[in-house]
């Protein structure tokens, strides 16, 4: 059972593209086993380029920083040796110097100041005094230079607080501190060198310093406090977390980290003798990432091979499949039903003579289908003219019932109309097995079947039929207005208060003709005018011929087309019109073969009353 649902599926991949894929498949495989080999080689090569062009951009941002801090720091010495080591502060003042060393430095420095051992403010500039309340002998900062009178030491970045002076008061600052000896008349004593180093000049060597894709710096103190971090602000409000101590503690050298769930490597540099520690952060996929010119041109490679391959391929594929491919098209267009399509013979012998043998069976089929339409429709006229052709016996008692009781009452002028009027009747329904009559017979014939049936309902109802004379020659479908007369006779009128009215026209209307029968009876919902055309039986009265409403609708389209047929208007006490649509051919000519002149004229009516 697993075969033919196997077979099913794969018959919906056409040959060509079976072959396609096949080698496409097969060539891609080969690339990708050759690409990601090349790629798993060039990768690792990619990867210590990276490394190293990381670890040299750290080195020379270090460089940076510590060339900085040098000139800060030979600014310090240029004080102290210069300026202060020379100058005896208790007869003189050296706040000249300060003020020239600080305009010549104020890009990088926001303040210089000398402070006694007790604290005292002895020079600065630009500051010029201390702020309310400081007392810098219990600073950390303070104890800490005068124990190490031979480093200099670095604060981490703050706010100034120290200095009164409204322009720097809120400058963000690092301080660099030392211990200096000054003289002051005979006695020497210790007091401390402070710089105010600009944070912001400091931070522009630091900002817009990229590892990689996605790497960053950073700069740490060796007590763990954060120096620089580009975002800092946000690390401070707690917005961003970095493992900034644990770096700290590292020695210089790079090293591989899982930190926030990611896997990161960093690299560590120490600035100079300050025991900061330049920190650089390289995201793995940073790292990947960096990688991508290298990926992009295997991706190159690899699509520009596939691409040939699939050019090859194709043109392969379309010479051996092409043939059948058309040939398939054919019998596509087959399977729809267009049996007059022109069936492709070309490519192998094999195609060539399997095209011959469809071409054949396409023409046997159409022959077998035309014989079996014909055959159809001969069956369906059949039918249908049996049918006419049975006239409902009940019509004929009746009709000779009237002849008896006019002539044993004497009427014998209304007897011979009566007969004559049958006689006609009669001669118009066999009309030498025609069924296709002039309209002219059309309505003679249901004029007599109105006059008998008004004779024998004692003149209950009236009729009047109209024509207009361009249509009198054209063709018309035989007993096609009779049953239609009948049903509004049977049915319309029969149960209704006060006189009938039956009128039945025929006239040209954009280019077509058409004939109306209308009576004034009890009218049909609109359920019953549906199921009019549905129930072919629908007058199905023992008085009436047999022939249905809907019989009359398909004997039209039998003959005429699908496009013609009936068309019932109806309202519940309204009366009931029904029209019918032909095409306007002379008699004798086919519906296809319009009859040509008289149509464009305006025609006058023929009336005829009863």
């Amino acid at each position: 059972m697993e075969k033919p649902e196997k077979a099913g599926l794969l018959g919906k991949v056409s040959i060509r593209y079976t072959i396609y894929i096949y080698f496409t498949v097969s060539a891609l495989a080969a690339i990708l086993l050759i690409g990601i080999s090349l790629y798993g080689r060039l990768s690792g090569q990619m990867t210590a380029t990276i490394r190293e062009e990381n670890q040299a951009m750290l080195t020379q941002v270090n460089r940076s920083v510590d060339a900085y801090l040098q000139t800060i720091m030979k600014l310090s010495d240029s004080l102290y040796y210069g300026v202060i080591k020379n100058a005896d502060l208790s007869a003189e003042s050296v706040n000249r110097d300060f003020t020239l060393l600080y305009d010549n430095n104020k890009d990088s420095i926001c303040n210089i100041a000398l402070l006694s051992r007790q604290g005292e403010l002895l020079e600065a500039a630009p500051a010029a005094r201390l702020n309310t309340g400081i007392n810098v002998t219990k600073e950390p900062w303070f104890q800490n230079t005068l124990e190490r009178t031979d480093n200099l030491y670095f604060t981490t970045p703050h706010v100034q607080y120290i200095f009164d002076n409204n322009e720097n008061q809120y400058r963000w600052v690092i301080t660099l501190t030392r211990a200096v000896e000054i003289t002051q008349g005979t006695s020497t004593d210790q007091a401390v060198l402070l710089l105010d180093i600009s944070y912001s000049s400091f931070q522009q060597l630091l900002d817009n310093i990229t590892l990689g894709n996605q790497g960053y710096l950073y700069m740490v103190s060796s007590g763990g406090e954060l120096i620089y971090h580009p975002r800092m602000q946000l690390i401070d409000v707690g917005l961003v977390e970095e493992n900034y101590e644990q770096a700290a503690g590292l020695q210089d050298g790079t090293y591989e980290e899982t930190f926030g769930g990611k896997t990161r490597e960093i690299a560590v540099k120490s600035v100079g003798y300050t025991g900061w520690k330049l920190i650089g952060v390289t995201p793995e996929q940073g790292i990947t990432l960096n990688g991508l010119k290298t990926q992009l041109f295997i991706i190159f490679v690899v699509a520009f091979f596939l691409f040939v391959l699939m050019v090859i391929n194709a043109y392969i594929s379309s010479r051996i499949t092409g043939p059948i491919k058309r040939l398939e098209k054919s019998v596509n267009a087959l399977e729809a039903g267009h049996l007059d399509t022109d069936i492709y013979i070309g490519g192998s012998y094999e195609i060539r003579h399997l095209g011959r043998s469809i071409r054949d069976m396409a023409r046997q089929i159409r022959v077998l289908m035309d014989d079996i339409v014909a055959e159809h429709e001969s069956k369906r006229k059949s039918e249908f003219d049996t049918l006419q052709s049975q006239i409902n016996p009940h019509f004929l008692y009746n009709t000779l019932d009237i002849i008896v009781w006019m002539i044993e009452n004497e009427q014998k002028a209304e007897a011979v109309k009566v007969v004559t009027a049958l006689a006609r009747f009669f001669r118009i329904s066999l009309s030498k097995g025609k069924s296709i009559i002039p309209v002219r017979d059309e309505l003679e014939h249901v004029r007599n079947y109105l006059m008998i049936q008004q004779m024998r309902f004692k003149n209950k109802f009236t009729y009047r039929i109209e024509s207009e004379p361009d249509t009198l020659q054209l063709a018309s479908l035989k007993l096609m207005l009779q049953p239609l007369v009948e049903n509004a006779i049977y049915h319309g009128m029969e149960f209704m208060d006060g006189d009938g009215e039956i009128e039945v026209r025929a006239f040209l209307e954009n280019g077509d003709l058409w004939f109306t029968v209308s009576d004034n009876g009890l009218g049909m919902t609109r359920e019953q005018v549906e199921n009019l055309l549905k129930d072919s039986n629908h007058v199905s009265s023992k008085r009436g011929s047999g022939i249905g409403v809907k019989n009359v609708n398909e004997r039209i389209r039998l003959y005429f087309g699908e496009q013609y047929g009936l068309v019932i208007e109806s309202e519940p006490d309204e009366g009931t019109t029904i029209r019918i649509h032909l095409p306007a051919v002379a008699c004798g000519e086919t519906p296809a073969q319009p009859a040509a002149g008289g149509r464009d004229k305006k025609p006058a009516d023929i009336k005829e009353k009863a």
